[in-house]
């Protein structure tokens, strides 16, 4: 059985996508997954792999650098993908209804250190740390749910 942290090497950003698509197919409502890392850490590379993957129809996926979320419905329900690059309250954040889509939708969030206090403690936390092509990703979490779909997703890792 797995444990938390566990660390994946991602030698291309192929290997990124694949690990964002094992990940995508064993994902629900509720869940959140917090993407961290310095710009240009791949963090929206993996975002778009995952939602490709679970679209009912096919569609592109920009970074939702500029609108702050982009929502999605997918195969798995509704999913929320948020870049909180710009944001600098809680508030702001509140009034994205970011809060209520985690109870609600399967979310992606870009710096999520712009949380602050409103970070769910159940997340699925994944810090990139890129190395030329190649990148490396420490996968944390406290809630039990993860270490199950974690293993699957092992198996692409």
């Amino acid at each position: 059985m797995i444990q938390s942290p566990v660390v994946l090497d991602w030698p291309n950003a192929d290997h990124t996508a694949l690990c964002a698509v094992a990940l995508g197919a064993h994902l629900a409502a509720g869940d959140v997954v917090l993407l961290n890392g310095p710009v240009a850490a791949g963090k929206t590379h993996f975002a778009r792999a995952l939602i490709q993957s679970i679209l009912d129809v096919p569609e592109d996926v920009p970074s939702p650098t500029f609108t702050l979320v982009q929502q999605y419905d997918t195969s798995l329900g509704p999913l929320w993908h948020a870049d909180l690059y710009r944001i600098t309250t809680d508030i702001e954040v509140d009034e994205l209804g970011l809060v209520q889509a985690f109870e609600d939708a399967i979310c992606l969030v870009e710096w999520p250190d712009r949380l602050g206090a409103l970070q769910p403690v159940n997340a699925l936390n994944i810090d990139i740390v890129p190395e030329g092509d190649a990148r490396s990703a420490t996968l944390t979490w406290t809630a039990p749910r993860w270490t199950e779909r974690l293993q699957n997703v092992m198996q692409h890792a």
